[in-house]
């Protein structure tokens, strides 16, 4: 079992900038791809951005829309993933899921991560 906190949300203008943070507890020596999910009502979850690392490297990967603006971290423990999110868009409005995959499968597709955590709300005003 894995275990995911996520942190960080609120309400920010237009422009603005939020620091998502997902602590990770539990057996993480299985998490090899952590990735941030969002769902704004009445839609669907969608992928925003996910890291994996294998062999002590790592690699980013992010949708189209948050290109240049969002940015996928972790710390060197990696029990702590990090999205920070620059020039924040109304767009952006939804709650923020961290969730957890093993290899294999595609980083991109929900269906393929196995854990979730309760997920933080990040409001932008316009």
């Amino acid at each position: 079992q894995v275990q995911l906190a996520e942190s960080g949300g609120g309400l920010v203008q237009a422009g603005g900038s939020l620091r998502l943070s997902c602590a990770a507890s539990g057996r993480t020596f299985s998490t090899y791809v952590m990735g941030w999910f969002r769902q704004a009502p009445g839609k669907e979850r969608d992928f925003v951005a996910a890291i994996s690392w294998i062999g002590g490297s790592s690699r980013t990967y992010y949708t189209d829309s948050v290109k240049g603006r969002f940015t996928i971290s972790r710390d060197d423990a990696m029990k702590t993933v990090y999205l920070q999110m620059d020039d924040l868009k109304p767009d952006d409005t939804a709650v923020y899921y961290c969730s957890t995959k093993s290899l294999g499968g595609s980083v991109y597709n929900r269906q393929d991560y196995l854990y979730w955590g309760r997920g933080t709300q990040v409001t932008v005003s316009s």
